[in-house]
């Protein structure tokens, strides 16, 4: 049984009060590593060694943090094999997933901030007679920096990455169930040059760890990706301390098909929207309208697409879906299955477990879920489910299929799917979301916002969004 420990001071470190937790690997619902399960003891060391490091670091010159970030993303190329399959494991998505975006999107998100910070430019106003403002912005110092466990060092990454560009020293804290390969960058810091002390990671839960870090007096800011209940919460702590927020949230994103789209791409892309990762990519669209005239068309095009998806063990080559991530996960989505039958829903294809042959028969399987029959306003279709289940409704007008999907608490992302320029312009103005796709899905530039609306969270996130929250900005008059 491996134990991994937290990084701080640019060392391994075993958690101060010697406690740990389980991993559980989700194709064959086994424990194959144990984790710190760090408490307050272990962020004063962290804490101690970021003040400690955050005067060398800060005063490095924007090309030196460049480097030693684009260094990061070459070590992790390095080993790449690795990463995928340390991901897969951890997290149940078939290794060619992780091959193809999590790690390799990572290795981006290091590259990117790692050049980019060297183009981040502030601004001047200059006033006729009087004199000129410009403006400074200079590193918060101790930020934290929270993530999920859906993509694990990809979000990860798109946090510590920007942070440390603008010259922060980090304490991050990847999710308690998904903590691997988050540990295994802790060896990628060492060989780059970093300063010790610049990133420390801690493993453990919210309650143990999570916690202590968002009311920890001595960081300034929080980054946190994750659920809106837990957001809520960072934000009732974190708001009165006056500590700068980004929440990256839930979402319950709407897909809106018209009679004149293309039909088969749009079959094809509507399929890996809803099902990628399990479904357990907060950009899924989980909700799908489809204009009546095409909807029995639509409608038996997806369901045959997605009968066809293969649910097999993330080592397998074939898979298009693997486990999800915990055996309480997939408790929950299956209750929401349930909710969604008491609600008057009808399952067209999916709503069962998959069972897998030794040594895989222990993991967390679920055929891929698609309902219809049931209330744009019903539970089902209003909240958070986060996995491989979506529901399939039918609309007349742009009118009543904005009224369905902007009925939700969320605002994360939607798309859209029409051949029409003037409807889809129309239609992306009125949906609220913070992203939205025509004609596609998950198409990301890192140099755009990424966020959401309503209680899909605080802030964006990506581009200079991410390195304007990382920095505070100082303005200074010089008179004439």
């Amino acid at each position: 049984m491996e134990l991994l420990k937290n990084f701080i001071n640019g060392v391994y470190t075993a958690p101060v009060l010697g406690e740990y937790i389980d991993n559980y690997e989700p194709a064959t619902g086994k424990v194959y590593s144990q984790i710190p399960n760090s408490t307050l003891d272990d962020l004063e060391l962290a804490v101690l060694a970021a003040e400690k490091a955050f005067p060398v670091w800060s005063k490095y010159s924007i090309e030196q943090r460049g480097d030693i970030l684009v260094k990061i993303a070459e070590g992790i190329e390095k080993r790449m094999e690795e990463f995928v399959k340390a991901e897969s494991r951890d997290n149940g998505k078939p290794e060619t997933l992780a091959a193809h975006v999590d790690i390799p999107r990572s290795v981006s998100n290091f590259k990117f901030f790692g050049t980019g910070i060297q183009h981040f430019a502030s601004e001047s106003h200059y006033m006729a007679g009087e004199g000129i403002n410009f403006t400074t912005r200079k590193p918060i110092g101790i930020v934290g920096c929270i993530s999920p466990w859906n993509l694990p060092l990809y979000l990860f990454s798109w946090k510590i990455a920007p942070a440390l560009a603008a010259g922060n020293c980090v304490i991050a804290k990847p999710s308690e169930i998904t903590p691997y390969t988050a540990y295994l960058l802790g060896e990628v810091i060492k060989e780059s040059g970093m300063p010790a002390g610049v990133l420390n990671i801690l493993h453990g839960t919210g309650a143990s760890i999570g916690g202590e870090i968002v009311e920890h007096p001595k960081i300034k800011a929080i980054s946190f990706t994750g659920g809106t209940a837990t957001g809520a919460h960072i934000a009732k702590v974190a708001g009165p301390m006056f500590k700068k927020m980004s929440l990256e949230l839930g979402g319950k994103n709407p897909t809106i098909i018209f009679d004149d789209c293309d039909f088969e791409k749009t079959v094809s892309g509507t399929v890996r929207a809803s099902f990628a990762n399990q479904g357990q990519i907060c950009l899924c669209g989980s909700r799908i309208f489809v204009q009546r005239s095409v909807y029995d068309k639509y409608k038996e095009a997806f369901v045959e697409k997605v009968k066809k998806l293969r649910v097999l063990p993330p080592s397998d080559s074939s898979a298009n879906m693997g486990a999800l991530v915990s055996k309480p996960h997939l408790e929950k989505v299956k209750s929401y299955i349930e909710l969604a039958k008491e609600e008057g829903g009808i399952v067209l294809t999916g709503g069962e477990e998959v069972k897998m042959p030794s040594p895989y028969e222990n993991g967390y399987y679920l055929a891929p879920t698609v309902l219809e029959n049931l209330p744009y306003n019903c539970r089902t279709n209003q909240e958070e489910i986060f996995g491989p289940v979506v529901t399939l409704t039918p609309f007349d007008t742009e009118e009543e299929v904005l009224k369905m999907a902007n009925s939700t608490k969320y605002g994360l992302s939607a798309t859209i799917w029409t051949s029409n320029l003037e409807r889809a312009h129309r239609v992306a103005d009125e949906v609220e979301a913070g992203i939205v796709w025509i004609n596609s899905w998950l198409v990301r530039d890192l140099r755009t916002p990424f966020g959401g609306v309503k209680q899909s969270g605080v802030g964006r996130e990506g581009g200079w969004e991410a390195l304007r929250f990382f920095t505070e900005p100082k303005n200074i008059f010089i008179k004439y």
